[in-house]
């Protein structure tokens, strides 16, 4: 009998999937084709969820048949991120305009990340306060046991790492094993690796502009074919939702949601709230916020599911440059450093909400003014090197707890919600390092205003 109801619901998600084929087939926008595969997802997850309970045996195969849709998407994402950041680093380089402005464009870039995620801990500070939430009323179940084992192995290197042996984890020994993502500061082992190439170029045109110029056209190229191959996997999008959505929300613990609900509810508030800063900011450098949210719909979409900062940052780079008018100077360089730097949910709310709740466990005032600029400073010195992968708000509050001296074991006690609200870190993530880009390239004078206002979306790029 689980086998036919396995085969049953695994001709439900083809069903689906055939639907917004024939969509596809009739031109229907990307953007609405991803929404529409979010909404089916969401409803046939809560379907199973329902009929089966999360535990059950139909469920669980299931999910390991849609996981080839879902999983496979997020893969085929992932194998493109590490080129995908060597090569757009090396090719901002190889951009004239970039050569004139690098100095500022990286200022500008790192700056307005940093100062996001410092604005986030402070939002997060604020949700805290106003919703009343406190460490002490969390209890740890047989789950949440079971975490704290996990963490307390990785406590110790936390613990013993220092903000110098977190500069120097930055710098890469070996590139080429960063490229395969060793280590959790890979990603940003690659970006520096990129850079001195760069920079190595620049000398170069200066000394040898023919062989500066060979170069820079076998990296044109090489982008060219590598955005090509990021353009192909996009396609997948609507699809690769529809799965990744129907697992989230069959797999979800509703109960342990409402036992944590203030917490997410304000969680939730936090993110809206650091979300509604950035349009904020879009709308001071006299650009639609509206039309922000239109074209970025697909790209945030896909990071809400997926939970992967890094996965989403092919679709970031390509919205960026396609949909909001970024230079691909601007694009490359900004979208490739917002993976791992200033990550405004998990490195900036979530830390700082965790920090707020547990001090009055150990004696310390919230409120008092000392701890809170203390805190601030280090959710955006300790936002460096977070990984953009599942699991790096953990990380990012393993760092700050320990550096202000805090009790670690919140972390564990939610992890029942864990998954719920790294979702909506992951999109205001994504959406932090966009508008960056967007900002970068409006100050310097590097946004294409016409392709930022025009009526398209992705849907011409993909399609295309």
């Amino acid at each position: 009998m689980t086998t036919f109801l396995v085969i049953v619901n695994i001709v439900i998600l083809l069903a689906i999937i055939l639907g917004l084929y024939a969509l596809q087939k009739k031109h229907v926008k990307f953007s609405v084709r991803v929404l529409i595969g979010l909404v089916l997802g969401l409803l046939f997850g809560i379907i199973l969820n329902v009929i089966y309970g999360t535990s059950n045996e139909v469920v669980s195969t299931s999910i390991q048949w849609f996981n080839i849709v879902g999983s496979g998407y997020t893969r085929l994402l992932q194998m493109v991120v590490m080129p995908l950041v060597l090569i757009s680093i090396i090719a901002a380089f190889t951009k004239i305009k970039l050569s004139k402005n690098i100095g500022k464009i990286s200022f500008f870039g790192i700056g307005i990340l940093l100062v996001t995620t410092g604005i986030a801990a402070i939002i997060g500070i604020a949700a805290t306060f106003g919703f009343g939430l406190d460490g002490v009323q969390l209890e740890a179940g047989d789950a949440e046991n079971a975490r704290i084992e996990q963490l307390n192995e990785r406590v110790s290197t936390v613990e013993n790492l220092t903000i110098p042996d977190q500069i120097l984890s930055f710098i890469p020994t070996n590139p080429f094993s960063d490229l395969t993502g060793a280590r959790s500061t890979s990603t940003i082992a690659v970006v520096i690796f990129a850079a001195l190439i760069g920079l190595a170029f620049l000398g170069v045109r200066r000394k040898q502009p023919e062989q500066a110029e060979q170069f820079a056209g076998i990296v044109d190229t090489l982008y060219t074919i590598t955005m090509r191959v990021v353009t192909i996997i996009i396609r997948l999008t609507p699809y690769g939702i529809l799965a990744i959505m129907t697992r989230a929300a069959a797999t979800t613990n509703y109960e342990a949601i409402v036992n944590l609900g203030q917490f997410v509810i304000a969680s939730y508030v936090a993110l809206i709230a650091m979300f509604l800063v950035h349009l904020l900011l879009i709308s001071f450098a006299k650009l639609n916020p509206l039309t922000y949210v239109k074209k970025g719909l697909p790209v945030l979409t896909f990071a809400f599911t997926s939970r992967s900062s890094a996965s989403s940052l092919p679709l970031n780079i390509k919205t960026q440059t396609d949909g909001y008018g970024v230079s691909q100077a601007v694009a490359n360089f900004v979208g490739p450093f917002s993976v791992t730097i200033g990550q405004n949910g998990c490195a900036g709310i979530y830390p700082a909400m965790l920090a707020v709740m547990v001090a009055p466990t150990v004696g310390i005032n919230p409120l008092d003014p000392g701890f809170l600029i203390t805190l601030i400073i280090v959710v955006m010195i300790g936002s460096f090197g977070v990984a953009g992968v599942g699991g790096g708000a953990t990380f990012a509050s393993l760092i700050v707890l320990s550096v202000m001296n805090l009790p670690i074991t919140i972390v564990a006690l939610l992890i029942s919600v864990e998954p719920l609200i790294d979702m909506g870190r992951t999109a205001l993530n994504v959406s932090g390092g966009m508008t960056s880009g967007i900002l970068t390239g409006r100050i310097n004078g590097e946004l294409d205003e016409n392709v930022y206002n025009d009526k398209s979306d992705l849907h011409d790029v993909v399609e295309a």
